[in-house]
């Protein structure tokens, strides 16, 4: 793996200088970004050019890696929306958000967030609401309500969805 020189504070010296140098340079960016975690083609795109190497060169490096099949940004919304769901518990539109943080395209991140349905959104919103439900208990009733309210308001969940799955949490409870 070729390392570039290192500055006085750590940092690389500089750009690859030669188009070859950036070519390589850009491959070990992605390989490396890759072995951490998945990326959206836009989040590759960022750290290469942060690192000095040009347009042209970065994007035929992420065209080769998409060629192969490395950087798939249909495969990489498709895994953040199911995982985003399952450990966050995010909406549709929370979803989307995470996906436009990305630099995932429109059409791409419209395809992936297509595939929750309402009633999925739904019971993820009620799997939510009854676990705010049980560390609210002890409170009023319209302070637990507004607290679990607001907390499926922060991930995305509209106002009908939320209230519906409010209600339906707290009149599963026992003495409501």
């Amino acid at each position: 793996m070729t390392r570039w020189k290192k500055g006085p504070a750590g940092e690389p010296a500089g750009p690859p200088a030669s188009e070859e140098e950036q070519e390589r340079a850009a491959r070990e960016i992605v390989l490396r970004q890759l072995a951490m975690m998945a990326r959206s083609r836009e989040q590759l795109r960022e750290k290469i050019l942060a690192r000095g190497v040009s347009e042209p060169v970065a994007e035929r490096v992420l065209d080769r890696f998409t060629e192969v099949g490395l950087v798939d940004d249909a495969a990489f919304a498709e895994s953040l929306v199911r995982t985003q769901r399952e450990s966050r518990g995010l909406s549709r539109r929370g979803l989307a958000a995470e996906l436009t943080k990305r630099g995932v395209d429109r059409e791409v991140l419209a395809e992936a967030v297509a595939a929750v349905g309402d009633e999925d959104e739904y019971e993820t919103a009620l799997r939510l609401a009854r676990k705010r439900a049980s560390a609210t208990a002890g409170l009023e009733r319209p302070v637990r309500e507004r607290r679990i309210a607001g907390m499926l308001a922060r991930k995305g969940y509209g106002a009908s969805v939320a209230y519906r799955a409010v209600r339906e949490a707290l009149e599963e409870e026992p003495g409501y």
